[in-house]
């Protein structure tokens, strides 16, 4: 029996990667590694910054919180441990592997190569101390040098990827952020201030107004002048548009020329750019299509039907097909889903507060968040003043608020965020299989077929419920969308012929704009009752909880603060609603194309797999199990085909299962890539899902 002792190495390295592992999530660790990190490597670091530009700019591109000299020097450490720690191990593992040889049974002896036999005999004594020394030398060196490569590539693989997804985001944002500071600077506020209302908006604007925050940043905390900050922002971010962009702005500002004009054609710019984009986004989106259906429909189709041929005639392929069915549709679906949501992704800044934040931000204001001044020389410092109690009181109240409301209103909870439904669906569906699955488990059943009909079920109830709500949340937020450039172009009209913005808020709220008029009524109701107009908006844009409201109202309360003429700012507001409304519109009716191609291709991968299950497979004959070679059908001859003759019920039984679970299994995946495709959301692929599904199952259910 080995000692102890000869495990503490194995022990000692998996204990350090574990260290290694929660360093991000326990500061204390996080420090040490950082400084055991300087110590050994700080110096190589600094020495090969200027070597390695490219990698500097992708730390900085990405918002690494650190240096390129930690950065590097926490890399080349990590190095190290991996080199030593994958030494370590692959002395460990050839270990384990030639213990195992040696003590292997017989019958799994025969099962391999003869050379590899001589090692079951002997085991670890047919090796010397200098065989076994090189053994494992070149064992350990060599998953050494693999992990500590592997190591080094990914710790900068992974700023490259981040400041690569960055600068997407940032070149698609680029449109809507030109807007905005079009619209303020045409309404006279000074430059600087404009910068910083943006990035007090970042969840607005997307990643070019966090961006700009960088630059706002070294303006207010560190003194620069507004030319050195959009300097640094040029050189530091990953995006070439935006890059060029600050560097232009910066021409401008020194030379005095119009600024507002500079972003009118800067916008003019991007909006072409946006609808070239989406030309090419579309024609990308048609290769995926032709592909999806090509590789992922037909191509396990093909598949499918070519393993049925072979398993029925020649050799058994039934678990070659439900690893079809079971892992390889699923799991390339999968990762084409998240690669059509990594081209879909846009920066819509529709994340908002909701209505309770909002509220707490605008109700409040005027109450000082401070203790009252005592005159009392400090006797009442052990008890709570009446002020401070109900302070205390409108904090728990405010902590509280947001909870009561979701129980107050369960159903307007889940109108508006339709994901919560499966918080309740799920675990509904959840109860369900175990009521209907726990009477069989006890009695011992292992057929399949009485456990996968439950399964959809549930899976129906939780798709269909969440399509419902989710539908209808889709209908009302694209409704309120509708009526934005109406909304904008009669508020900007109104206030252009000298309204104040009251009463031009007054008087487009009497006007039609369908199911945007019941919330600007009660936008204009808050205004009545007293609320600033500011406020007011505030809360219309968390009421209706869609991005272009709330890009629309950022702009108009953060114009209101600069000039009372809106005009000018509500007609730019307006221009870019519509732009966005027309590309939306276009690209709809684009993908409606690639969503019918979508339903037939999978209408026929339906057929023929019914037509295998119902047509092909109950026309074979079958022979009783128990049959001898004599009793079959031919005599059991040995040609191409013998096999078919001595093909059981259970054979067949197991070959139709598989073929309804694979009929079910690219239901639901032809579901959601339908929807990340037609629509740019998973979310949308549950309507989908839900129909492909149900048809699926109703067919083998009539059929079958």
């Amino acid at each position: 029996m080995a000692s102890p002792l000869v495990f503490a190495p194995l022990v000692a390295v998996l204990g350090i990667l574990f260290a290694l592992a929660a360093a991000p999530v326990l500061r204390p660790i996080d420090r040490f590694v950082s400084r055991v990190s300087l110590a050994a490597f700080g110096g190589f670091a600094r020495r090969r910054r200027e070597a390695n530009p490219g990698k500097v700019a992708a730390l900085q591109g990405a918002h690494v919180a650190q240096t390129y000299r930690v950065y590097a020097a926490r890399t080349f450490f990590y190095a190290t441990v991996g080199s030593l720690a994958g030494s370590i191990l692959g002395v460990y593992l050839v270990a384990s592997v030639l213990v195992f040889l040696g003590s292997a049974p017989a019958s799994l002896q025969s099962r391999f190569p003869a050379a590899v036999q001589g090692l079951f005999v002997d085991g670890v004594g047919r090796f010397g101390v200098a065989e076994l020394f090189v053994l494992f030398l070149a064992s350990g060196a060599t998953l050494g040098v693999l992990v500590a490569y592997t190591a080094y590539q990914l710790r900068w693989s992974m700023p490259s990827y981040r400041a690569g997804e960055r600068e997407r985001r940032i070149d698609v944002s680029m449109e809507r952020t030109v807007a905005f500071l079009y619209a303020l600077s045409r309404s006279g506020m000074a430059l600087p201030e404009v910068l910083r209302i943006l990035a007090r908006n970042r969840d607005v604007y997307g990643e070019s107004a966090e961006e700009m925050a960088i630059a706002v940043k070294d303006v207010d905390m560190y003194g620069a002048d507004i030319l050195r900050a959009l300097g640094r922002l040029g050189q530091r971010t990953p995006s070439e548009e935006l890059s060029e962009f600050a560097e232009n702005l910066t021409s401008v500002l020194q030379s005095g020329r119009d600024l507002p004009g500079f972003l009118k054609r800067q916008y003019d710019y991007y909006a072409e750019e946006a609808e070239a984009q989406q030309e090419q986004f579309l024609e990308l989106l048609a290769t995926l299509a032709e592909a999806y259906v090509t590789l992922l429909v037909a191509g396990p189709l093909f598949l499918i039907t070519i393993l049925v041929v072979v398993g029925l005639t020649l050799q058994d392929t039934l678990t070659f097909l439900q690893f079809t069915a079971y892992l390889l549709i699923p799991m390339a679906t999968l990762g084409f889903v998240v690669y059509l949501d990594s081209i879909t992704e846009t920066a819509t800044g529709g994340t908002v507060t909701g209505e309770e934040a909002s509220e707490a931000a605008t109700r409040f204001q005027s109450i000082p968040r401070r203790s009252a001044a005592r005159t009392d020389g400090g006797q009442t410092a052990g008890r709570a003043t009446g002020t401070e109690l109900n302070r205390q009181r409108l904090d728990v109240y405010e902590t509280l608020r947001p909870i009561l409301y979701r129980l107050r209103n369960p159903l307007s909870v889940v109108r508006e965020s339709p994901t919560v439904l499966l918080y309740a669906t799920t675990p509904l569906a959840a109860l369900y299989l175990v009521v209907r699955w726990w009477p069989l488990a006890s009695a011992g059943v292992t057929d399949l077929t009485t456990y996968d009909d439950p399964l959809v079920h549930a899976a129906l109830f939780v798709l269909g419920t969440f399509t419902v709500v989710y539908e209808l949340h889709r209908r009302r937020v694209k409704a309120v969308e509708t009526g934005v450039p109406d909304f904008l172009d009669r508020f900007a009209s109104t206030n252009e012929a000298g309204m104040p913005v009251v009463q031009s808020l007054g008087r487009v709220v009497g006007s039609d704009l369908g199911a945007l008029t019941t919330e600007l009524e009660r936008t204009w109701a808050d205004v009545q009752w007293g609320a600033r107009v500011e406020h007011a908006f505030g809360r219309f844009r968390d009421r209706t909880d869609t991005p272009a409201i709330s890009r629309v109202v950022t702009l108009t309360t953060n114009a209101m603060q600069a000039s009372g003429d809106l005009g000018p700012v509500l007609r730019i507001a307006a221009n870019e609603a519509k732009a966005t409304r027309r590309l939306e519109r276009d690209r709809r009716s684009e993908l409606l194309t690639y969503l019918v191609v979508i339903y037939i291709s999978f209408f026929v991968f339906l057929a023929i797999i019914v037509a295998l299950d119902v047509i092909f497979i109950p026309n074979i004959p079958v022979v009783d199990a128990t049959a001898s070679p004599d009793q079959l059908p031919g005599g059991g001859g040995s040609g191409a085909f013998a096999r078919t003759a001595q093909l059981t019920q259970a054979t067949k039984d197991a070959y139709s299962l598989v073929f309804f679970h694979t009929g079910l299994v690219q239901a639901v995946c032809s579901g959601l890539v339908a929807g990340q495709m037609g629509q740019g959301s998973v979310k949308a692929g549950a309507k989908h899902a839900t129909v492909m599904l149900a048809l699926a199952y109703g067919t083998f259910v009539l059929l079958g």
